[in-house]
């Protein structure tokens, strides 16, 4: 078996995609040790010529395509449903978050001292979007934590490592951004142990690509409402 597995979700980020994927297969420390799972969610720019690149020159990397974009979130289950590795991690292929993270987040999943690891992201002055953002998710994480009687510091962030069975086992249904409220929200009702690990990120513009917006909050407090109570 495959010790991690690490699903990227892509769309249209031909400026990022290059690199990303080499900083993930240059982090693997041994043949075997990792496997790439692609999902182009639909792509109209040149990410698809990128990734077809990536698979031909290197075996760790695999790719499923979704011919019409589906989301964040349809794109995460998709990887999730062909990663052969003991651990699955979650990168974006935007470069707002480091792979050499995923060593130390690792690290409590090995002890034994975690079923869950979250990377959470500082935001200091530099590496912020905005002011709104930081509040907005530092808003939704705080009623995630009152709604479940826990204590946790970013809720949203894209870094969310656990055995791959634990990941599968959450019955994932949300389609986009809301999907990390979704895993968060599954984990806290059975139970899991989540550990939270700080890590570097650098926030980009709108400019440069940033897709969140305030209807994707409301979607997130939806999601935390209804996983609480269904």
């Amino acid at each position: 078996m495959t010790d991690l597995t690490i699903v990227m979700p892509v769309l249209n980020e031909e400026n990022t995609l290059g690199q990303a994927i080499r900083e993930v297969v240059d982090a693997a420390p041994a043949e075997g040790s990792l496997e790439l799972i692609i999902v182009d969610d639909g792509s109209t720019d040149g990410s698809p010529a990128i990734i077809e690149e990536a698979v031909e020159s290197d075996p760790r990397v695999r790719v499923i395509t979704h011919p019409v974009n589906r989301g964040k979130g349809s794109a995460i289950v998709t990887g999730l449903r062909e990663a052969g590795g003991r651990w699955s991690a979650i990168m974006d292929a935007d470069l707002e978050y480091e792979v050499a993270d995923i060593d130390r987040i690792l690290e409590p999943l090995r002890r034994g001292d975690a079923d869950a690891v979250f990377g959470a992201r500082g935001f200091d002055a530099g590496s912020a979007y905005s002011f709104w953002y930081v509040v907005g998710n530092r808003g939704v994480t705080l009623f995630a934590s009152l709604l479940f009687d826990s204590w946790l510091r970013d809720i949203m962030t894209c870094h969310k490592v656990m055995a791959t069975d634990v990941f599968r086992s959450l019955d994932l249904t949300e389609n986009g951004f809301a999907i990390e409220a979704e895993i968060t929200a599954r984990l806290l009702r059975k139970g899991k142990r989540i550990y939270e690990v700080p890590v570097s990120y650098r926030a980009r513009s709108r400019e440069e690509g940033k897709k969140l917006t305030v209807l994707d909050g409301f979607r997130v407090l939806r999601t935390l409402i209804r996983c609480r109570f269904s």
